[in-house]
C-alpha cells in the first residue's frame, strides 16, 4: 500500500515497485528467498490477467469502445503481426538469437499490457478516440498473442503459416461467441434476479466476468477474449449497486496486480540480467521507434485518424506484467534458451516502461491532443431494482464544480413519474419544494418509475453538464414536456406521491444520504458525481 501511495506522488509505474519489492525479497535481495518455479508463476500470472482484463471491461464505456471498435480490432491482429515480425528480425540479425527464440520474443512483447494502459490512461485526460482504441486493443491482444507465443514454444517446425493463422482467427471467433454470449445472458440474471444481499453483486458480476474464461478455454477458443467481452457487456448494462461493483472489481485488479508482479520479480535472478541488458535495449528500441510505429500507422491506414493521434498511439504502446507472464510459456514448455527470453524480456519491459510511463502525458501535451479536465465529471449512477413497485430510487450527489449548484429543483424538469423527494444538506434532511435551490454538497434522493428511468438519468447529467438551460445548450436531456418541476402522471405534485412510496420503503432500512438498502433486492443507492 506504501508503494501505491509512492507510486501516485512520484508518477512511477506502480508495476516497477511491485517488481522491486519481489526483486528485494529474492536470492539477490535483502531476504534471500528462492523462487524459481515458473510454472507456477504462469498460472497464477493467467488468473491474474482473468482479473485484471475483466476489471478493465468492466470499466470500459461501450459509447466510446463502439466507434473505434473496428480499428482496435484491426490494430490488436494485423497491427500484432506487423510488430511480431519487425521485432523478430531485430532480435534475430541484431542480437543474434535463433529464429524461434527470436520470434518467441517478437510475439511476447507486442502484447500491450492491460493494466498499464488502463491505469495510465485514466490519469491522463485524452479524446475518447485515443482512449477507446488503446483500452479495446489491451483488451483485444492478449488473445492472438498467447496463441502465438504457445504455437512458437511448441517443439517442431510450424509447416504452413496459413494452418496458424486459421488455428488463431478460429480460436478468436469461439472466444468472442463465448464472451458475448455468457456477458448477455449473465447481465439478463442479474437484472432480472434479485438477490438477497447487495455484497452478493459484485461478486456475481465476476464470478460471471471469469467463468466466460473458462468457458472460452474448455471449447478451445481464446478465454482471454472471452472474459473481456463478457465483462464489457456487463459493465454496460445498468446493473444494480455498480458502485460497489466497480470498487470491488477495483480492488481485485490491484491485488491481481501486486501478487503478479512481486511473484514475477521473486522469480528473476537479477544478477543473471547484467549479460542481457544491451540486447534488451537493442530490441526494446527497435520495438518502440520502429515496430510500434509501422504497425500503428499500417494497420490504421484505412480510418480517418490524424497522424499526431496515431503518433500518440505508437508511444503509448505500454508493456508490463504480460509480457514477462508470457515469457514463463517457453521456460515451461523447456524451449532452449528460454531463459534468456525471460531476462531480455524483463529487461526490456522495465527499460521502456520508466520511459514511455512518466513521459505520455508530455507527448500528449506536445502533440496538441491532451484535454483539460472536464468541469463536469460524468455520473455515476447505481440503482436496486424495487421489482414490486417497478421503481428506482436514485441518490445523486452535487460536487463542488458541478453547475447543478444554483438550479432549482422545479427547473430540473425531470420526467412524469420522477420526483426529488428529499435533499439531505450539512447533515440536515428535508422535503424540497420546486422552488428549492439546490447547493454544493447536497445529496438528493430521486424517485422514479422504470420506464423513466434512463430519461432521469439523462437529463440529470444534462443539468450537470449545462446548467438549467441544458435542454437548449446541446447538450443533451431535452426537457420534459408537461409543468416545470416533478409533476406526477395526472398533473399533481409527484412529490407527496414519492414520499408516501419512499414511506412504504421506510421498513427496509431507507438512509436518507446514500439512497435505500433493503433485503431480497428491494433496495437503490446511487452515488452521483455531476
Amino acid at each position: 500500500m506504501v508503494a501505491v501511495r509512492v507510486s501516485s506522488r512520484s508518477g512511477l509505474p506502480s508495476l516497477l515497485l511491485y517488481l522491486g519489492i519481489g526483486i528485494a525479497l529474492g536470492q539477490d535481495g535483502i531476504f534471500d528467498v528462492r523462487f524459481d518455479n515458473a510454472e507456477l508463476t504462469q498460472v497464477i500470472g493467467y488468473g491474474a490477467l482473468v482479473v485484471i482484463l475483466a476489471e478493465g471491461g468492466l470499466g470500459a464505456k461501450w459509447k466510446e469502445v463502439k466507434p473505434v471498435l473496428p480499428a482496435a480490432a484491426v490494430v490488436s491482429t494485423i497491427g500484432v503481426a506487423i510488430s511480431v515480425g519487425i521485432t523478430a528480425s531485430a532480435a534475430y540479425y541484431l542480437v543474434g538469437l535463433e529464429w524461434r527464440q527470436a520470434l518467441i520474443i517478437g510475439a511476447v512483447v507486442s502484447s500491450t499490457d492491460a493494466a498499464a494502459v488502463f491505469s495510465v490512461l485514466r490519469r491522463v485526460p485524452l479524446p475518447p478516440r485515443i482512449t477507446g482504441v488503446l483500452e479495446a486493443e489491451s483488451g483485444f491482444n492478449d488473445a492472438p498473442v498467447v496463441i502465438l507465443v504457445v504455437a512458437f514454444s511448441t517443439v517442431g517446425p510450424i509447416e504452413h503459416w496459413y494452418v496458424l493463422v486459421a488455428e488463431i482467427a478460429l480460436e478468436l471467433a469461439i472466444g468472442a461467441a463465448i464472451g458475448v454470449t455468457v456477458g448477455w445472458l449473465g447481465s439478463l440474471g442479474l437484472r432480472h434476479v434479485a438477490l438477497p444481499a447487495s455484497g452478493l453483486y459484485p461478486i456475481a458480476v465476476m464470478a460471471i466476468a471469469v467463468s466466460a474464461y473458462a468457458a472460452g478455454a474448455l471449447a478451445h477458443g481464446s478465454g482471454f477474449l472471452a472474459v473481456y467481452l463478457a465483462a464489457v457487456i456487463l459493465g454496460n448494462s445498468k446493473l444494480p449497486h455498480w458502485p460497489a461493483t466497480r470498487g470491488f472489481a477495483d480492488g481485485l485488479g490491484w491485488l491481481a496486480q501486486i501478487g503478479m508482479f512481486v511473484l514475477l520479480g521473486l522469480l528473476v535472478t537479477p544478477h543473471d540480467l547484467v549479460a542481457d541488458f544491451w540486447p534488451a535495449v537493442v530490441v526494446g528500441l527497435v520495438l518502440t521507434v520502429v515496430a510500434r510505429p509501422v504497425s500503428v500507422f499500417l494497420s490504421l491506414a484505412p480510418f480517418r485518424i490524424p497522424g499526431r493521434e496515431k503518433v500518440l498511439m505508437s508511444w503509448a504502446g505500454l508493456r508490463g506484467a504480460v509480457p514477462i507472464i508470457l515469457a514463463t510459456i517457453p521456460m515451461v514448455s523447456g524451449v532452449q534458451g528460454s531463459t534468456r527470453i525471460f531476462n531480455i524480456v524483463f529487461v526490456l519491459v522495465i527499460v521502456y516502461t520508466l520511459i514511455q510511463g512518466p513521459t505520455l502525458p508530455w507527448v500528449a501535451n506536445k502533440l496538441n491532443i491532451a484535454e483539460d479536465p472536464a468541469e463536469a465529471d460524468d455520473l455515476g449512477i447505481e440503482s436496486a431494482p424495487l421489482e414490486r413497485l417497478r421503481g428506482h430510487l436514485l441518490s445523486v450527489a452535487v460536487p463542488a464544480k458541478s453547475k447543478m449548484h444554483g438550479v432549482e429543483v422545479g427547473e430540473l424538469r425531470l420526467p412524469a413519474g420522477a420526483a426529488v423527494t428529499l435533499v439531505v444538506r450539512e447533515n440536515q434532511s428535508f422535503v424540497p419544494s420546486p422552488a428549492t435551490v439546490l447547493r454544493r454538497g447536497d445529496e438528493l434522493l430521486v424517485v422514479a418509475t422504470d420506464p423513466v428511468r434512463d430519461r432521469v438519468e439523462e437529463r440529470l447529467r444534462a443539468v450537470a453538464e449545462g446548467g438549467k438551460l441544458a435542454g437548449w445548450l446541446g447538450t443533451g436531456g431535452s426537457p420534459a414536456s408537461g409543468t416545470p418541476g416533478a409533476t406526477g402522471p395526472r398533473g399533481g405534485s409527484a412529490i407527496p406521491q414519492a414520499m408516501k412510496l419512499a414511506k412504504k420503503l421506510g421498513g427496509a432500512g431507507a438512509d436518507t444520504r446514500t439512497g435505500v438498502h433493503g433485503s431480497g433486492g428491494v433496495g437503490g443507492g446511487t452515488k452521483t458525481r455531476s
